[in-house]
């Protein structure tokens, strides 16, 4: 059963987003079979789109520009935006729609170059959830009023700018509409969240295991989807092998790798008033909270002391380990196959591989929900290259890696960026990002390609899972490699918003193995003379280019020196 609740304000672009959403809107009700699933209603959020001429209504009378397009910091635009009034003609209609819904809400961007074709804008304006469960009708439209204000501020942030020096656009060509959309979840006590989230792509560059690339590849995660976007740890595996286990080296690496807190919508005291802090509304908990709130039922496994093995449920005591198991391994809940199709008809109605988010909750007495978010299209490259296991270990190998996102050859980089290896400290994580960004900014000007080098996770949220940039801070690498050092060895979140930029842009992505069987050669990275160095980076420009090979089909990859 799918239900057409889109609606609109305003006159003008529906944005990528949202278009995205009214194009996939028929097809997924016409070309899913619903009878096959009638366990689980399939539908989009009730939707209202405010159009991108409500958005030039309210910078042009609200004379924003000049402060909009300046350097002035994030927060003093965010409050400008914020001391600012909306278009008086569309007030009325807001406030009709917030006297008629009391259930969470998430205000979206949706500007004219996100999610269009080939234009890989993902994750860089902002996305605000108010509880909407305020008593009185006008505290709940006033909290609507600063989410869109918050969201219209977005489009001028510092990475969004960032980021759009690495388009071929700028950003006066932009313009924002707004999606306001019913958060899919469930209230337990002071929480509102779903018990699911995922997000699907119909082509893998990181297939393992039986697995092709376009077998596709599937991230879960327990609560809000700002678990997988934001590249937090989740659970990820081919939609064609839902059963296998994701590559840990065993039970300990699987406790440790895999989702123990998760994100929901906070429904109880009212935090302290900060209309431009994007998470106002948002809290973190222990996922030992879910399993209070009686979630885990459908998406747990445990731990057995005795037999030191992961039994499938929570029908056992001990620690709760998110592997999905009871809908991956029983098929209880055709949730698989679901996505599967969803992927598939995605995929034929925009002509490209495409990634989509949804969320889910489960009932005992009353069909599934399975909420669909949003689709956007992948780009992928389908550039011929061959790599062999043997050359991954040749002679004049700068590094090489059996698990490489992205597909083709670079031959045209001559500067290489790297962390110090001698001088990483974790503590340290964002005074490399500031350190990077410069550089990243300085070779971007001059529109110089460079490789980029370090350890952890790129574009984590967590500074002891890697280095915590974001898009915009890096977009001039055309190569990123992710090197082994202790303890900080982890999987990458494929559902992130950060890894859709990364295809999208056609950077390739190393993530060597710390096993040891794939070293760096980092001597000769540090005998060459230096561009520009601090206690944490180093940039070297060599004379002869690197040569970058990436295999998209076996993820095998190689840099060679000159």
């Amino acid at each position: 059963m799918l239900k057409k609740k889109i609606t609109c304000i305003g006159t003008g672009s529906f944005g990528g987003k949202a278009t995205g959403l009214i194009e996939i809107n028929g097809v997924l009700q016409n070309q899913i079979d619903h009878d096959k699933y009638s366990r689980i209603i399939l539908d989009i959020p009730a939707t209202t789109v405010i159009r991108s001429d409500v958005f030039d209504a309210f910078m042009k009378r609200n004379n924003l520009h000049s402060i909009a397009f300046s350097d002035v910091s994030d927060e003093r635009i965010a409050h400008a935006f914020q001391k600012a009034s909306l278009p008086t003609e569309i007030l009325g209609d807001l406030r009709s729609l917030i006297s008629q819904v009391t259930t969470p809400l998430a205000i979206r961007s949706s500007s004219i170059l996100e999610d269009a074709q080939h234009e890989p804008f993902a994750g860089i304006y902002g996305t605000k959830m108010t509880p909407n469960n305020q008593f009185d009708t006008t505290t709940r439209f006033n909290k609507l009023v600063e989410a869109i204000k918050f969201v219209f501020a977005s489009t001028f942030f510092k990475a969004a700018k960032d980021y759009m020096r690495a388009t071929k656009h700028s950003t006066e060509d932009e313009k924002m509409a707004v999606i306001i959309q019913e958060v899919i979840g469930e209230r337990h006590d002071s929480r509102y969240y779903p018990e699911l989230s995922g997000v699907g792509r119909s082509y893998n560059y990181y297939a393992f295991g039986n697995a092709d690339p376009e077998d596709g590849t599937v991230s879960l995660a327990l609560g809000l989807g700002k678990t997988i976007v934001d590249g937090g740890l989740s659970w990820s595996f081919s939609p064609k092998f839902p059963k296998s286990e994701p590559p840990f080296g065993g039970i300990s690496d699987m406790l440790k790798n895999t989702q123990n807190s998760f994100f929901a919508v906070n429904m109880g005291k009212a935090p302290a008033y900060d209309p431009v802090n994007e998470a106002e509304y948002l809290v973190s908990e222990n996922i030992g909270e879910a399993e209070t709130d009686n979630t885990l039922k459908y998406i747990c496994s445990t731990l057995d002391s005795s037999s030191g093995r992961i039994i499938t449920g929570i029908g056992k005591k001990g620690p709760r380990v998110l592997t999905f198991a009871p809908i991956l391994r029983l098929d209880d809940i055709p949730l698989v196959d679901l996505v599967s199709d969803i992927l598939r008809v995605c995929e034929e109605a925009v002509g490209d591989p495409v990634e989509i988010e949804f969320a889910m909750t489960f009932y005992q007495d009353k069909p599934h929900r399975l909420g669909f978010l949003q689709v956007r299209p992948m780009v992928v490259s389908n550039e011929d290259v061959q790599v062999s296991v043997d050359e991954l270990k040749s002679e004049n190998v700068l590094c090489s890696s059996p698990s490489v996102l992205g597909n083709g050859v670079n031959s045209d980089i001559l500067d290489i960026v790297y962390l110090k290896s001698n001088k990483f400290d974790a503590a340290a994580t964002y005074k490399v990002a500031a350190e990077i960004e410069e550089v990243n900014k300085a070779l971007l000007k001059s529109n110089i390609p460079y490789l980029l080098m370090g350890y952890g996770r790129w574009g984590t949220s967590d500074p002891w899972a890697g280095i915590p940039v974001d898009w915009g801070q890096i977009s001039g690498a055309k190569v990123i490699v992710e090197a082994p050092l202790e303890g900080m060895n982890s999987e990458l979140s494929q559902g992130s918003h950060f890894f859709h930029n990364v295809t999208g842009f056609g950077v390739k992505y190393f993530s060597i193995p710390y096993s040891g069987e794939f070293p760096v050669d980092w001597d000769w990275l540090n005998s060459q003379p230096a561009e520009h160095e601090t206690d944490l980076i180093r940039h070297v420009r060599i004379t002869t280019p690197i040569k970058v090979r990436v295999d998209g089909k076996s993820g095998l990859g190689i840099i060679s020196k000159a």
